[in-house]
């Protein structure tokens, strides 16, 4: 089993601009800085803004929403939408892409897999 402190220096080792993958949406987001949300060390990233194309949206998920995440993932075996928003409320208040932003980067460092709608496995 992976342990959290190794993930996250791979999440601290991804280059900015990293696109992350996201299931249903040709938009891309994208690592875009190091910052501060909800008062704690968070990977911001943006997404495109449809109405003003030259001030892109930016949300962040924080290392301790990461870990939440990371561990229910190694629990469970799988992280899903429904488990997300019953458990990581104020992630989800700051938009429901936070989700996908997270199994993105979890894809991205090899330790998620898509399977369906809301749905991700631990990839072994």
């Amino acid at each position: 089993m992976k342990d959290f402190q190794n993930i996250k220096k791979s999440i601290e080792a991804l280059p900015i601009g990293t696109p992350i993958p996201k299931p249903r949406s040709a938009d891309s987001s994208r690592l875009s800085r190091w910052g501060i949300r909800r008062s704690e060390p968070a990977l911001i990233y943006s997404m495109p803004n449809h109405k003003n194309p030259s001030k892109p949206h930016e949300k962040g998920v924080t290392f301790n929403e990461f870990q939440h995440a990371f561990d229910r993932l190694m629990d469970a075996g799988s992280f899903s939408r429904e488990w997300f928003n019953a458990n990581m409320p104020a992630c989800r208040k700051e938009g429901s892409c936070n989700f996908t932003t997270i199994v993105g980067i979890f894809q991205i460092i090899g330790i998620a897999n898509y399977d369906s709608a809301g749905m991700y496995y631990f990839s072994k």
